[in-house]
């Protein structure tokens, strides 16, 4: 099981990533990993069963949901602090921290998404060893992965995709570690500015 859990983090890394060209590209080389490194015939056909609603779209059909689903929704970004702080100036702070902690273990992040982008994480809880630290990751995670599971309707493709970390990989956060950090969160204080804010 230690081994199917390592798999599926890096499969929910690629899929939790933008859906461009490459994705599409790789999708054959994702089938022969499943066949490859998941464990059972169950886990399997439940990954492949997950996955296969995703890969049936056109890539404008599945880039436009992705869009829609992970960057115009506060509540289902795949940004780990966003989730943990909101809006909070200590953010940055906690940023830093993250890049320290993945430097300190001999990783390199070379992506063009903030540290602490949720993809990168996955990957990197795939390879980390069972330190405390990644062990503390993986908590703060599984909160933000539990958060953008219930700001999803259960029939979205992307809820049953990342319902198999919650599945396989994480445990769900229990009530009182969710109630305090939900109380840390800081929402965006959009109600003083004096203007309306503009997108195009």
């Amino acid at each position: 099981m230690k081994n199917d859990r390592k798999a599926i983090l890096l499969i929910l890394a690629r899929f939790l990533d933008y859906p461009d060209e490459k994705f599409f590209e790789e999708y054959p080389d994702v089938l022969s990993f499943v066949n490859e490194h998941l464990s059972s015939k169950k886990i399997r056909n439940n990954v492949m069963s997950r996955i296969k609603p995703l890969m049936d779209m056109s890539k404008k059909e599945l880039q436009e949901l992705y869009v829609e689903t992970f960057d115009q929704r506060e509540k289902t970004n795949l940004y780990l602090t966003a989730h943990e702080m909101g809006d909070s100036k200590k953010r940055g702070a906690a940023l830093i921290k993250l890049q320290m902690l993945i430097a300190e273990c001999g990783y390199e992040y070379i992506g063009k998404e903030l540290v602490d982008y949720i993809p990168m994480i996955l990957e990197l809880l795939a390879v980390a060893p069972e330190h405390e630290k990644f062990l503390l990751l993986s908590r703060r995670v599984a909160y933000a992965i539990h958060r953008i599971l219930n700001h999803l309707s259960c029939d979205h493709p992307y809820y049953q995709l990342i319902e198999l970390l919650m599945l396989y990989v994480f445990e769900k956060p229990e009530a009182e570690e969710i109630s305090i950090l939900e109380n840390l969160r800081e929402e965006a204080d959009l109600d003083e500015l004096p203007y309306p804010m503009m997108y195009r």
